[in-house]
């Protein structure tokens, strides 16, 4: 059996795995060869190096584990002509976002962007417009495993939470479930919208003008699914026009955000370069759920977690 990586993990991380699993000849390089991949049972990377033609080259591949949670830039449709299994790391993301969207939204509620622009200018000043987030309404677009962490962080801090997904079905850490149908109606609720929601045909431009006019005008929306979600002209009227608060942006239509594009400069607009998920347990985590689904791909068990449906694209 012989497994390329495609990234190389830290030595510590590294040494274990080899350790664990001796049967296993390992190949780990900073960047995708053909020739390798030409060798390869197992691909394990992060998805953005492959392409249709080095799908051709991968004769043997039975198995690719993406190190990520998003596959809208692989091949798909050569991947599933050649029937290989993918798995991800779903659900690995949680505790970064979770946090980091708990970290914007706490500090927008106690003015903290305020605060540092007062001591930029050594300047001090008690009118700073503060809130408080208990008793606040969350309405969480996908309240999967990101946003049910999220969710239940919320909830910790008195925060109501209405799910909302295309089924209605009941998640974890949501008070409420609505379908995507019933959105606009829960819309005025909302004192925070947050959308975890992945890139489907579905969920592109699921967001509105109307959805926006019909948010509090104090409303926090946040966009950490991606950027397809709403059409950047929409969301930078919405902002304009102050159907809304604040925005607080991780993804975008195009990434990475042009200089010029407005966002950078339009108040009350948070501008988070991609980065919401970064950690520096990030691998580590990434190989726990990668050697249980080894483990069990050695013995011919191809019920892996987190195997994928590349037709649906999740």
């Amino acid at each position: 059996m012989r497994i390329y990586f495609t990234f190389e993990p830290r030595p510590d991380l590294r040494e274990p795995l080899l350790a664990e699993f001796p049967q296993v000849e390992f190949i780990f390089e900073k960047s995708l060869s053909n020739e390798e991949l030409q060798q390869a049972d197992v691909l394990v990377t992060y998805g953005e190096d492959l392409t249709e033609e080095s799908i051709q080259y991968a004769t043997k591949l039975k198995w690719i584990f993406v190190a990520s949670a998003g596959i809208e830039k692989m091949p798909a449709q050569a991947i599933i002509e050649r029937g290989i299994l993918v798995s991800n790391v779903r659900g690995i993301h949680k505790t970064p976002m979770a946090e980091s969207m708990l970290a914007h939204i706490l500090a927008i509620k106690r003015a903290l962007p305020w605060m540092y622009e007062q001591q930029k200018k050594s300047e001090w000043s008690k009118k700073a417009q503060q809130t408080e987030l208990r008793d606040s309404t969350a309405l969480i677009l996908g309240p999967g495993a990101i946003g049910s962490e999220v969710g239940r962080l919320l909830q910790a801090f008195g925060v109501t939470t209405i799910g909302c997904n295309r089924s209605g079905k009941e998640a974890a850490y949501m008070n409420t479930m609505i379908s995507f149908a019933q959105l606009k109606e829960a819309l005025p609720q909302a004192d925070i919208v947050i959308s975890v929601l992945p890139k489907t045909t579905e969920t592109t431009h699921l967001l509105e003008e109307e959805h926006f006019a019909a948010m509090k005008n104090n409303a926090i929306f946040m966009n950490f699914g991606r950027g397809n979600l709403v059409d950047e002209k929409v969301l930078i009227q919405a902002i304009e026009t102050k159907q809304i608060g604040h925005a607080v942006l991780d993804v975008f239509e195009e990434e990475p955000l042009t200089s010029d594009n407005p966002l950078w400069t339009l108040p009350n607009v948070i501008v988070s370069p991609h980065v919401s998920s970064h950690s520096s347990r990030y691998v580590e985590r990434s190989l726990e759920i990668f050697k249980p689904s080894l483990t069990k791909f050695l013995k011919g068990d191809t019920d892996l977690e987190n195997v994928m449906d590349l037709s649906r694209g999740y």
